[in-house]
Protein backbone atom coordinates (compact mmCIF):
# COMPACT_ATOMS: atom_id res chain seq x y z
CA UNK A 1 0.00 0.00 0.00
CA UNK A 2 3.22 2.21 0.19
CA UNK A 3 3.93 1.67 -3.64
CA UNK A 4 4.82 4.94 -5.83
CA UNK A 5 2.09 3.74 -7.84
CA UNK A 6 -0.24 3.45 -5.34
CA UNK A 7 0.75 6.79 -3.56
CA UNK A 8 0.52 8.41 -7.41
CA UNK A 9 -3.08 7.03 -7.40
CA UNK A 10 -4.23 8.64 -4.26
CA UNK A 11 -3.05 11.90 -5.12
CA UNK A 12 -4.80 11.88 -8.94
CA UNK A 13 -7.65 10.87 -6.70
CA UNK A 14 -7.18 14.10 -4.15
CA UNK A 15 -7.35 16.17 -7.37
CA UNK A 16 -10.33 15.16 -9.08
CA UNK A 17 -12.14 15.17 -6.14
CA UNK A 18 -11.51 18.88 -5.34
CA UNK A 19 -11.79 18.87 -9.28
CA UNK A 20 -15.74 17.48 -8.37
CA UNK A 21 -16.23 19.67 -5.77
CA UNK A 22 -15.31 23.24 -7.66
CA UNK A 23 -17.22 22.15 -10.51
CA UNK A 24 -20.08 21.28 -8.40
CA UNK A 25 -20.06 24.45 -6.80
CA UNK A 26 -19.97 26.65 -10.20
CA UNK A 27 -22.92 24.21 -11.66
CA UNK A 28 -24.75 24.55 -8.05
CA UNK A 29 -25.54 21.11 -7.71
CA UNK A 30 -23.38 17.33 -7.47
CA UNK A 31 -22.06 16.79 -11.10
CA UNK A 32 -20.78 13.24 -9.99
CA UNK A 33 -17.44 12.04 -9.68
CA UNK A 34 -17.51 9.76 -13.33
CA UNK A 35 -18.24 13.50 -15.04
CA UNK A 36 -15.70 15.12 -12.76
CA UNK A 37 -12.82 12.59 -13.63
CA UNK A 38 -13.40 12.68 -17.71
CA UNK A 39 -13.20 16.81 -17.01
CA UNK A 40 -10.37 16.52 -14.96
CA UNK A 41 -8.37 14.19 -17.73
CA UNK A 42 -9.41 16.32 -20.51
CA UNK A 43 -8.24 19.93 -19.02
CA UNK A 44 -5.88 19.27 -16.38
CA UNK A 45 -4.29 15.80 -15.89
CA UNK A 46 -1.40 16.24 -18.70
CA UNK A 47 -0.48 19.33 -17.17
CA UNK A 48 -0.84 17.77 -13.35
CA UNK A 49 1.39 14.80 -14.17
CA UNK A 50 3.90 17.24 -15.79
CA UNK A 51 3.66 19.67 -12.36
CA UNK A 52 4.53 16.43 -10.47
CA UNK A 53 7.27 14.87 -12.73
CA UNK A 54 9.45 18.18 -12.44
CA UNK A 55 9.05 18.98 -8.69
CA UNK A 56 9.87 15.10 -7.57
CA UNK A 57 13.10 14.98 -6.01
Amino acid sequence: MNSALYREFLAEREEILKHKWIESEKAGYDIGFERALLDWIVKHRANWRKSRRQSAP
